[in-house]
């Protein structure tokens, strides 16, 4: 058994490369192998989000305070709450994030292969994220 305190590690700025708009990243965790689970606390000001991305296995968020929107490549975006759970397939094309309006917490959770959880892709636009 392992506890990680709340508080325990500092907060980080989410990359430029992933991330558009200010975003904090709190107690990332991972797992011991053989898991590969991994996963983190994302704050995303409003008008924050991802850039798109895909997970190998799949990704889970948690949506624990704000409002966002979420969105897979071909559909519409569709906005999240508190208490809402989002599960994107393997490989699924999609970003998540804040409102215009809006700041969002979501526990975000994947399981890494090869080393990895996520694939970067391409900024989400200011246009496709305002549609």
């Amino acid at each position: 058994m392992k506890i990680t305190r709340a508080g325990t590690a500092p907060s980080s700025a989410g990359p430029a490369d992933y991330f558009s708009g200010k975003v904090r990243i709190d107690s990332p965790f991972k797992g011991e192998a053989p898991a590969r689970v991994s996963g983190a606390t994302v704050t995303f000001d409003p008008g924050a989000r991802t850039a798109w991305h895909t997970h190998p296995y799949g990704q889970t968020i948690i949506v624990t305070a704000g409002s966002g929107w979420v969105q897979r490549k071909g559909s519409v975006k569709e906005e999240v709450y508190p208490g809402d759970i989002v599960w994107f397939a393997p490989d699924e094309k999609h970003w998540h994030g804040a409102t215009d309006t809006t700041g969002l917490t979501h526990i975000a959770i994947a399981e890494e292969k090869d080393g990895s959880p996520v694939t970067w892709l391409e900024q989400v636009s200011d246009e496709d994220y305002l549609a």
